[in-house]
């Protein structure tokens, strides 16, 4: 059993004590009725059809509940979809995946348009919401599907990541070896229907599942508070 399914079997009893929350309704082991959020098929998954000139990105940090969440705070990002990639197995499930024996990383698919957002400040947004010093992990999740990674789609792409990876390293802000992967993407896997948009459709066990993990801790040990937003 992987940290994460343990902190989340912690974080439902926690839940029990503050509104009645099963197990089901936080981990997703069973279906995603019993998640009380959707009906866990892969066509709840299915973004608006990309306008012409929108462009995609892809971003591994740990737990995609997160980094979906951190991607939409960006301006100029029109979708984010929670999915599977960078393994070896065709279709994968969440619980093939987090078994750790597909190759595949919890990942993010960013449609955004590039006249509101550039690929390099998405970077930047990526950077400053992961851990970028810890291998195959992030924060209490540990194991190979929770690895730190950036799928490029373009020979642009990986020109701009690789430039935003050296220049962390020659700020000197850490001290140890920057383990984040850069990779060619492959095929990307929407996950089932009741990880989309976790963040929205289950604030409160989102918020105890985010700060039981330690990631909103660890990320402002690593770069500091976390900038306001302009009303």
């Amino acid at each position: 059993m992987t940290l994460k399914r343990l902190s989340r079997l912690f974080l439902s009893a926690l839940l029990l004590g503050l509104g009645g929350y099963g197990l089901a309704t936080i981990d997703g082991f069973g279906n995603a009725g019993k998640a009380g959020g959707g009906s866990g098929s892969m066509a709840e998954t299915r973004a608006a059809p990309m306008a012409p000139g929108d462009r995609v990105a892809i971003f591994a940090g740990g737990c995609f509940w997160c980094m979906e969440h951190a991607m939409d705070d960006v301006a100029g990002v029109k979708s984010t979809t929670s999915g599977y990639t960078g393994g070896h197995v065709k279709n994968p499930t969440y619980a093939m995946v987090s078994s750790g024996g597909t190759g595949h990383a919890e990942s993010v698919k960013v449609v955004y348009d590039p006249k509101v957002v550039t690929y390099a400040k998405l970077l930047d947004a990526f950077w400053h919401n992961i851990d970028p010093l810890v291998k195959d992990a992030q924060f209490c999740d540990h194991g190979t599907q929770y690895r730190s990674s950036i799928f490029y789609l373009s020979d642009e792409q990986k020109k701009l990541a690789e430039a935003s990876k050296t220049a962390l390293v020659k700020s000197g802000r850490f001290k140890l070896p920057i383990q984040t992967q850069i990779v060619k993407a492959g095929t990307f896997y929407p996950a089932e229907g009741y990880h989309q948009n976790y963040y929205l459709k289950n604030p409160i066990r989102y918020k105890y599942y985010k700060y039981a993990c330690g990631r909103a801790q660890r990320l402002e040990q690593l770069w500091g508070p976390p900038a306001k937003k302009s009303s």
